[in-house]
């Protein structure tokens, strides 16, 4: 069984996994490879839910199997009120790969956004070679709108960068998909 949580700071220990991963860190724009465990725990500390939700905030949750295992990270960023808006953005450990976690939790925060937090639109950005990104993307409903071409300058080569996003009425009607 997989659900979110707040995150905590003994999540840091499992963090550090997926942000020192050179494999996970090619998707990233930023360089988590340098990020110490004490800036980790800190974000932990630092990135309770509140119980008043306002624009500009960043809710990022704690992906936990059945034990209570840290997983991964899955966030709902920038919330705009004004505009029903959210991004969305999502980490895993090697460990939870391949086993439709990544799958369920998008499912769980979406629902938080569209239906708890009442947004109209969740959107994300990726590059455009992360293709296992993008099928999971695809796969939870989020619909292609559109390229940015090299966007980015990545380790020197510039690098295009893909939008997605997806519709509280486009959840609602897929919601039997998951």
């Amino acid at each position: 069984m997989i659900r979110l949580r707040e995150l905590h700071e003994k999540d840091a220990l499992f963090m550090i996994e997926w942000m020192h991963d050179p494999d996970n860190q090619q998707w990233f724009k930023k360089d988590m490879l340098g990020t110490s465990i004490e800036n980790i725990k800190s974000f932990c500390l630092s990135s309770k839910i509140p119980k008043l939700i306002k624009n500009g905030d960043n809710l990022h949750f704690a992906i936990v199997d059945e034990s209570d295992e840290y997983l991964g990270t899955v966030s709902l960023k920038s919330i705009d009120f004004d505009n029903m808006t959210a991004e969305y953005a999502i980490a895993t450990r090697k460990k939870a790969r391949g086993r439709g976690v990544a799958t369920v939790a998008t499912y769980e925060v979406l629902k938080k956004a569209f239906i708890d937090y009442e947004l109209n639109r969740v959107y994300l950005n990726v590059f455009s070679n992360n293709v296992p990104a993008i099928k999971l993307y695809e796969r939870c409903g989020f619909k292609f709108e559109g390229e940015f071409r090299e966007h980015l300058r990545i380790n020197g080569k510039f690098v295009n960068w893909k939008w997605y996003g997806i519709l509280a009425k486009e959840f609602c009607q897929s919601d039997s998909l998951y």
